[in-house]
């Protein structure tokens, strides 16, 4: 029972390592410039994006695709510009905002 314990606690670290690092290449890639989690900034709080896009199959290639290339339209008349991120970046970031509750 011991080492179960002890295997979530480190499954725990791992995660909250993960969640950490994800959040530190959205700082270090300029997004919290525009965005925070949990409240509309210029553009929308990572929060909202993830509930609309809850459940949508196609929502972290798309997504991804307008981190790199920018986008307009989707939260209003401010556009997004394009970030210059590998494809590897954007998916990271994308899963990370798509993990927000």
């Amino acid at each position: 029972m011991k080492a179960v314990y002890v295997a979530m606690i480190a499954a725990g670290i791992v995660m909250t390592g993960q969640v950490q690092a994800d959040e530190a290449l959205a700082k270090a890639k300029n997004c919290m410039a525009c965005h925070t989690v949990d409240k509309k900034l210029v553009g929308p709080a990572y929060k909202d994006v993830a509930a609309k896009y809850k459940g949508d199959a196609k929502a972290p290639a798309m997504l991804a695709a307008k981190v790199k290339a920018g986008g307009k339209g989707a939260w209003g008349e401010i556009p997004m510009p394009p970030n210059n991120v590998t494809d590897d970046e954007a998916k990271k970031l994308v899963a990370w905002v798509l993990a927000q509750k």
